[in-house]
């Protein structure tokens, strides 16, 4: 709201004092409100019809010039992050920063209001827990009383949510806090917040059926209208078809298996790849042969960054097919090929890691630069029947989701002899190629939960060690029990359009998990951490 002193109606001093205010200083007005003259209207402003003509001023806090600017004009270009962040309440005052946290404070409450309709309940869960070793690091916390031991903070509540299965509280949820020591990206902060859901007596289609329904209000809250069922697809034809477990459906280029093609050719590449049990798999680019020479070849450098060795390509011109592979290609794998005239295919051999990864970056940078990706449509995706296991970069057996996924029925028999083939009950929602959230049906049984730790080398004192409650609470009579867990931070990133999720976060953390408002983490005192019983010895 436009405030103007004016001597036609206030007195010289008071103007003098309001002369001397500077931006950002706190004040309390007292005047009449007044249509402004018609040239002087502000129709950028919900108020610029109208002014304050002050007759009062008291001065409620005094601001001295502010670190960074607040009320951008449309010239002014924000300050950079790091100065932002470090000022950051000087940042939230910025309006589009404001509305993000509005529209996330929005999208808790449809989220309650929708969960409790379906007769679950907000049940809080501890925050100092017990450590439990997993794929991520815990955030751990030493205990002043109990010398020499420590809790953790939970990386998700999932034991929690099973115990309270265990209890007859049949639909649980939480907005939840959780926390991960782990290397930060864009997208990933070290304590983030998720919509926690379990439920009992339920299968994989009742959560994700519940989900679906769940996200419609959410979207709508944004603005979006969404179908209210999703594509499905499994994990292993996600892989094959576009070589991520988390693939964006808004354009095709989908990779295919090349092997026929190079089969039995004297191509050097190809030949010692498939021989020694390797992949030839490419991508088909209608109307690619207009990439210039120097874009395929940074379309290449992307493709390094997966492990791949190079990029073999092949295009159709007005005389045939053009490549270095062409001329060791019998005229019935060029058909096979099936490229028209104008189209370009890049190929890549290795191993099926490789292959995947490498043409998932390929199918990526290519769709951004030939402008296929209809930026308003929204894909949604279940992933299903993920494996329960792969191994990691040591050979050593890991869970691909976490070790109380429930096996596949069907392939209950292989836990032993080839854990490698059992498929999880495990399902992920994808939104554009963004991962939402994931879930599973949980273990219920005692006997399969051992058999699975037994899988991932986690003998039974272990496992009496670190989850010993969770085992005595299954063997008290276990519902079958799942559900899912909503990254919301993702969500609301998505849903307000903000570029990070440094943007939908009141006080977020730097990609060095630093926080720079704050200024933690920081050093304690040696009386400080003589109380925690601990000693630090710098490197």
């Amino acid at each position: 709201m436009q405030v103007s002193f004016d001597p036609r109606w206030a007195p010289a001093d008071l103007i003098a004092q309001a002369a001397t205010l500077g931006q950002e200083t706190v004040v309390e007005v007292s005047g009449g409100v007044e249509l402004r003259p018609a040239e002087m209207r502000n129709a950028e402003m919900g108020t610029g019809d109208v002014e304050v003509q002050g007759t009062a001023l008291k001065i409620l806090s005094l601001a001295d010039a502010p670190a960074i600017p607040v009320a951008l004009g449309k010239s002014e270009k924000l300050a950079s992050e790091e100065l932002r962040l470090k000022h950051r309440h000087l940042d939230l005052r910025r309006a589009d920063l404001q509305a993000n946290l509005i529209l996330r404070h929005k999208l808790q409450q449809v989220t309650r209001r929708f969960l409790d309709s379906r007769g679950f309940l907000e049940l809080e869960t501890p925050i100092l827990s017990k450590p439990a070793p997993s794929g991520a690091r815990d955030y751990i916390v030493p205990s002043r009383i109990h010398s020499g031991e420590f809790y953790a903070l939970p990386q998700s509540p999932q034991l929690y949510k099973q115990l309270l299965m265990v209890s007859g509280f049949d639909r649980y949820f939480q907005i939840a806090r959780c926390f991960r020591d782990e290397d930060l990206r864009a997208d990933r902060q070290p304590e983030f917040t998720q919509i926690d859901i379990e439920a009992s007596f339920v299968g994989a289609e009742d959560i994700m059926s519940l989900t679906e329904d769940m996200f419609g209000p959410l979207f709508k809250e944004a603005g979006f209208e969404i179908e209210p069922k999703y594509a499905r697809m499994t994990y292993a034809d996600a892989m094959e078809s576009y070589g991520i477990d988390r693939p964006d459906l808004r354009y095709g280029l989908t990779l295919f298996d090349a092997r026929e093609i190079f089969d039995g050719s004297d191509f050097t590449v190809t030949s010692s790849v498939l021989g020694s049990g390797g992949r030839v798999r490419g991508i088909r680019i209608p109307g690619g042969a207009a990439l210039s020479r120097k874009q395929v070849d940074e379309v290449e450098a992307i493709a390094k960054t997966g492990g791949a060795g190079g990029l073999l390509r092949l295009k159709r011109s007005p005389t045939g097919l053009e490549g270095p592979a062409a001329k060791f290609l019998s005229d019935a794998s060029k058909e096979r090929l099936a490229l028209n005239e104008g189209d370009l295919c890049l190929l890549v051999a290795g191993s099926e890691t490789v292959t995947s990864t490498s043409l998932d970056r390929v199918r990526q940078d290519v769709a951004q630069r030939l402008g296929i990706i209809p930026e308003k449509k929204l894909a949604f995706l279940w992933v299903t029947d993920f494996p329960l296991f792969a191994k990691d970069e040591n050979g050593v057996l890991t869970s691909v989701h976490h070790p109380f996924t429930s096996p596949h029925p069907d392939d209950l028999e292989l836990l032993e002899s080839a854990p490698e083939e059992v498929r999880a009950l495990a399902y992920d929602v994808v939104l554009n190629g963004t991962e939402l959230g994931g879930g599973s049906i949980r273990i219920h049984d005692s006997m399969v939960q051992a058999r699975v730790f037994k899988a991932l080398g986690i003998n039974d004192e272990m496992a009496r060690a670190r989850f010993g409650f969770l085992l005595d609470a299954l063997k008290s009579g276990a519902p079958p029990h799942g559900g899912i867990a909503i990254g919301f931070d993702r969500l609301a990133m998505m849903l307000s359009g903000a570029p990070s999720l440094r943007d939908v976060i009141a006080f977020p953390k730097t990609t060095t998990a630093r926080s720079l408002f704050d200024d933690a983490p920081s050093p304690l005192s040696a009386e400080e951490l003589r109380d925690l019983h601990i000693e630090v010895k710098r490197k």
